[in-house]
């Protein structure tokens, strides 16, 4: 719709066009200070940072730029594109077109349309309710909204998208009709002022919440926009924009007003990708042609085709050289932090510990927060059996969707919209500090709201959970949508953080927690809900999956009234309200539960069988995948405890086997899209990985030999100096205010433990670096480490062979406790 534009990062199948001096020119054109915007934010001294900026502009000259700001085609009537795509595997063949249609709304250097046209957006589309998703996915007509769907003002012209995924081939035309029949309609009928005004309460909440990331979501927010011609300061004057909004809808039919004169049109852009069985065949046989054509051109300049390959032979020398070269460049010259910079004690987040009504343990953080209160609940699980645990995410999804028998899930929307900033239902792991094989799993709450709000928010908690009636005429329906949506999105999932889900996978067999968070986030999460949305027409399975699902419920209500404990952070002035409406949800709770022995007797709960052994030392595993041309690995080991010394020196030689090998030779050199290593001190792992990588089996063999040759290192001052500085950028974060006392509060882990530990990995030496790399070479030597690598199928690159296990994905038709639903 843009073609203007340059495509970000470019396309691979053109990337073998670019010339060296094509990249310079474009990188001189644009990549420089006559170029740039500057906004800085942050507790400093302006003059002085001004001054350091000036110091540095004025190394340049004035460059003459290109500002004409890119504008979109004229949609002038009707326009359809249609292109082909890839079949996804891990759902239904028969509906899997992916089709949108685009509007021009309005000029982004008008911020107050702007921000009526993102209102709208929220109105016909976010949440159960949204008129879009009611008459698009909730009808079945496809699983979930495409990628593009929504308002975007951050080019040229305001673009208006709506389109759906997951769509059969007879329903394409189908969409564009019923969108714009449910836009007129809802024209016709209006916009509810309490839709609008729960909007508008979750701004103010917004505006208030003290986030870690503020000033650089201002950046993000302002950038954008500033350099298609929006001035950044009336773009974050909010209380100005809100007051205009609020004159221009007291006149009447303002927002209906808006959705008539932009897309009550068929000035339009219907973009459609068909499924094509063939398109990764036609993919990489495009890929050896161009490839034969190009080693031609280049034989084709000299006498012989000997000679040809000697002479690309000595420059991929002359790159590995010059690669090497770079990789031991002197950086002395570059500015830099010091350790001495890093503070040898961290800022203490004061915490104060209490008891309601004898039984449930209250954690207190009281600082600033605008008046705001943000809760946390756990409600522990107990030996809760692996197909009940598997299904917690799709309960939890299940409270949000099918509603009480007294409240549709839309009006709970409306309330959750205009009472609080947001409630949540989840599922929470954590490992014991002191012993990586001990864990303990729980159901979580978690919210915010104004402090006057805070009975309201537990009161939608408790209505929520004791409310949602599974056995309602609707709720098999709903159950199937989430299914379909959860499954329609997991190959994208997949391929956009693969190398996390080939690390969790790896990180399975090395504790409770990671076996745990395999089941609930990770690639037998994703064959679990893929299979049970191709079982979705077996009524027998839905029923069988339903009751589970009530038993769940049964067990988050019976461990809340048991062994709940929470932690709050507010005001040091409302604690004493906050305590007494804790108490009254509490009491509420209680009295609603009716008494019962224990889970496993009064739900019938199955066996676990016996329990895991750990960790599991050596696996290699393999997941075909259709990610075409690259894949995604992970190798794993067990650690210490967050408790233990000896895990501080695995901290920076992760750093430094990232940033001085990992990078330099999968990245760099072997042509992934990104490698490195971390060690997680409160898992008890080590681990290193590939992303988007062309050659998994050189990037393991790279892995392998990768604590050998950090053994053999003579670690300089500097080398360590930042490492260290690397670690802690993530260990002294800001820290939003709702997270204050959290890590305590879900992780275990006390102020002295972290005292403790900022000690030991501030006083790593060269030494015990060494140390830990030999110890482990000789793990990897002897063939310990979980690997695991999704890739395509077929593809001897792959570097799978003999004693590999292979996993498929692909959708089984099997009910909820089969194969497809993840015990295979």
């Amino acid at each position: 719709i843009i073609p203007a534009l340059n495509n970000s990062g470019g396309d691979p199948q053109k990337m073998t066009d670019l010339t060296y001096e094509q990249l310079a020119k474009f990188h001189k054109d644009h990549y420089h200070p006559s170029n740039s915007k500057i906004l800085t934010y942050g507790d400093q001294p302006v003059d002085a940072h001004l001054q350091m900026l000036s110091e540095q502009l004025d190394t340049f000259d004035r460059a003459e730029i290109d500002k004409d700001i890119k504008q979109p085609i004229t949609l002038q009537g009707p326009q359809e594109v249609t292109i082909s795509g890839p079949v996804d595997p891990l759902t239904p063949p028969e509906a899997q077109f992916k089709t949108s249609t685009s509007w021009l709304a309005g000029d982004p250097t008008n911020v107050h349309e702007s921000f009526a046209l993102q209102l709208i957006n929220s109105l016909l589309l976010d949440g159960y309710g949204a008129p879009l998703y009611r008459t698009l996915i909730e009808s079945g007509l496809g699983t979930d909204f495409s990628p593009n769907t929504g308002y975007d003002s951050s080019s040229g012209a305001g673009i208006f998208s709506v389109g759906l995924t997951g769509v059969s081939e007879a329903n394409v035309p189908k969409v564009k009709d019923i969108i714009a029949s449910t836009l007129k309609e809802q024209v016709e009928k209006g916009f509810e002022k309490q839709k609008v005004d729960g909007l508008l309460h979750a701004l103010e909440l917004t505006l208030k919440h003290r986030s870690a990331r503020f000033g650089l979501g201002l950046t993000q927010a302002t950038t954008g926009s500033w350099f298609n011609g929006v001035d950044p300061f009336e773009s974050m004057d909010y209380a100005a924009i809100i007051d205009t909004f609020r004159a221009n809808l007291a006149k009447g039919r303002y927002l209906e007003g808006l959705v008539e004169r932009y897309l009550l049109n068929d000035n339009t852009l219907t973009y459609t990708m068909a499924p094509s069985p063939t398109f990764g065949a036609e993919l990489a046989a495009e890929e050896a042609s161009r490839l034969k054509s190009k080693i031609a051109e280049a034989v084709s300049k000299f006498p012989s085709e000997e000679e040809a390959h000697k002479h690309l032979r000595e420059r991929e020398l002359e790159l590995i050289r010059e690669q090497d070269e770079g990789k031991s460049a002197n950086v002395d010259v570059l500015p830099t932090l010091r350790v001495t910079d890093i503070p040898l004690e961290a800022k203490k987040e004061e915490v104060r510990d209490s008891m309601i009504d004898e039984k449930t343990k209250v954690q207190w953080r009281e600082t600033a927060t605008n008046g705001l209160t943000y809760f946390n609940g756990l409600a522990p699980f107990e030996d809760l059996p692996d197909d009940l645990r598997m299904l917690v995410p799709l309960f939890c999804d299940s409270l949000m969707r099918i509603g009480t028998r007294d409240k549709s899930m839309e009006e709970l929307e409306d309330l959750i919209k205009l009472k609080t900033g947001g409630i949540r239902f989840g599922y929470h792991a954590s490992t014991s500090p002191h012993d990586i094989l001990k864990a303990q799993e729980a159901f979580s709450m978690s919210g915010y709201a104004f402090d006057r709000n805070i009975p309201a928010m537990y009161e939608l908690f408790h209505t929520i959970l004791f409310g949602t009636d599974f056995d309602s005429p609707k709720a098999h329906g709903m159950i199937k949508e989430l299914l379909r949506s959860g499954a329609d999105g997991a190959v994208d999932a997949i391929a956009s953080r693969g190398h996390s889900y080939a690390s969790r996978h790896s990180n399975s067999g090395l504790n409770p927690a990671g076996r745990w968070a395999e089941q609930t986030s990770g690639l037998q999460q994703v064959k679990l809900v893929t299979g049970l949305a191709a079982a979705e027409g077996d009524e027998a399975s839905m029923g069988e999956l339903v009751q589970k699902l009530k038993a769940l419920q049964g067990i988050a209500i019976q461990s809340l009234t048991t062994s709940f404990r929470a932690a709050l952070v507010c005001g040091p002035d409302s604690s004493p309200t906050n305590e007494s409406a804790l108490h009254n949800f509490l009491t509420t709770t209680r009295s609603a539960a009716a008494p019962s022995p224990s889970p496993s007797q009064s739900l019938d709960l199955p066996s676990s069988g016996p329990p895991p052994t750990y960790p599991t030392l050596s696996t290699n595993t393999f997941f075909p995948f259709p990610t075409y041309q690259v894949s995604y690995s992970a190798l794993t080991l067990p650690t210490g405890p967050y408790t233990s010394p000896a895990t501080a020196p695995l901290a920076i030689l992760a750093q430094l086997l990232t940033h001085k090998h990992l990078h330099h030779e999968i990245r760099e050199k072997g042509g992934a899209y990104g490698a490195g290593c971390s060690s997680n001190g409160l898992s008890g792992t080590m681990g290193m990985y590939s992303y988007r990588d062309p050659n998994p089996s050189n990037s393991l063999k790279i892995m392998r030999e990768a604590g050998a040759w950090a053994s053999e290192r003579d670690w300089s001052p500097r080398e360590l100096e930042e490492a260290k500085l690397s670690l802690f950028q993530a260990v002294d974060a800001p820290v939003s205010v709702d997270k204050e006392g959290l890590g305590r509060f879900l992780q275990g882990v006390e102020g002295e433990m972290e005292a403790e530990r900022r000690g030991w990995l501030l006083g790593v030496d060269a030494g015990q670096v060494r140390e830990a790399a030999e110890g482990v070479a000789e793990r990897l030597e002897r063939g310990e480490g979980c690997v695991t690598v999704l890739g395509a199928e077929g593809k001897v690159g792959m570097g799978v062979g003999e004693g590999w296990k292979v996993v498929s994905m692909r959708v089984a038709k099997a009910g909820a406790g089969g194969e497809a639903a993840g015990s295979g």
